[in-house]
């Protein structure tokens, strides 16, 4: 007998806004299933709003509120029956993000809850990821935002450190990461992994994803250093309506997946990590896990 939930989950990110939603399927004697349904992204760049300004702007509280009136409607379509709303940094940031949040439940009716960067990691975590990882090896699991980046290390199949530091690409782009910043994610990615003989890196977030799309590999395959750092001058020699009109980037990617390569490159220069896995999974595939298993 087979039985299917249908959960959705709701990221407000710093860049863009995404509706998962997911079937799960439930069989006697078998792990459930997570089988997507429906992906919807809406490029609404919060983090442009409150990394230089402090605040989310009229405009984009707007569209907001459009995006998440059609997320509800989508959602009945679907018949969800159960569904959770994560905002990160960008709606962290903003001082008006709890006004945001309280406006969007009354115009919209969804409930977000704005979260830290250590929850971010944990939900992100939590999602299929202990099917990757060899317990007898090293991972550093890097997942880069707009508004920031999360670090985690695994060792033998568990968690030993994790750590989220204000280094997104939105802010990457508008130059407001300081050396200091850099410095401190060196130190401390080069702290946790140095009495390990090897690490791995395993990507996430939509810019590593689409990464690994533009290379053509299958998915198990993961990605060199060496293709990494061709790839990063080869985006760098091409002009931003380049990326657009000759590798069909949307508008609000092709800018963003320059600092974003820069980010996973450097992680891998500092934890000597020669390759890095890019398994699909992102915090919307968290979220529908962490709810499944009453985690949040």
């Amino acid at each position: 007998m087979i039985k299917i939930k249908k959960y959705a989950a709701i990221d407000i990110g710093s860049n863009a806004m995404r509706l998962l939603i997911t079937n799960i399927v439930e069989q006697e004697g078998k792990e459930p299933q997570f089988n997507k349904s429906s992906l919807v992204r809406v490029p609404i760049r919060l983090g442009q709003d409150a990394f230089t300004v402090g605040e989310i702007s009229e405009e984009n509280i707007e569209r907001m509120c459009d995006a998440m009136k059609a997320f509800n409607l989508l959602m009945k379509v679907h018949k969800v029956e159960s569904y959770k709303a994560f905002a990160t940094s960008a709606m962290r940031e903003a001082y008006n993000g709890k006004e945001v949040v309280a406006l969007i439940k009354k115009k919209a009716d969804i409930k977000i809850e704005i979260i830290d960067g250590k929850k971010e990691a944990a939900i992100i975590a939590s999602t299929d990821l202990h099917h990757l990882l060899k317990t007898d090896q090293t991972y550093l699991f890097v997942d880069v935002g707009g508004g920031s980046t999360e670090f985690t290390l695994f060792s033998n199949g568990k968690m030993i450190n994790s750590r989220s530091f204000k280094a997104g690409t939105v802010r990457l782009l508008n130059d407001m990461v300081c050396d200091v910043v850099w410095e401190e994610i060196e130190k401390w990615i080069k702290t946790n992994t140095q009495e390990y003989d090897e690490v791995t890196l395993i990507g996430s977030g939509g810019n590593i994803n689409k990464l690994f799309k533009m290379s053509g590999k299958i998915q198990e395959k993961p990605l060199s250093y060496i293709y990494m750092n061709s790839q990063y001058a080869f985006l760098n020699s091409l002009s931003y309506e380049q990326r657009i009109s000759e590798l069909g980037l949307n508008p609000d990617r092709a800018d963003v997946i320059i600092p974003a390569t820069r980010i996973y490159l450097n992680a891998m220069k500092w934890s000597g990590a020669r390759n890095i896995y890019v398994p699909k999974i992102g915090l919307s595939d968290g979220i529908v896990k962490a709810m499944y298993y009453n985690k949040i």
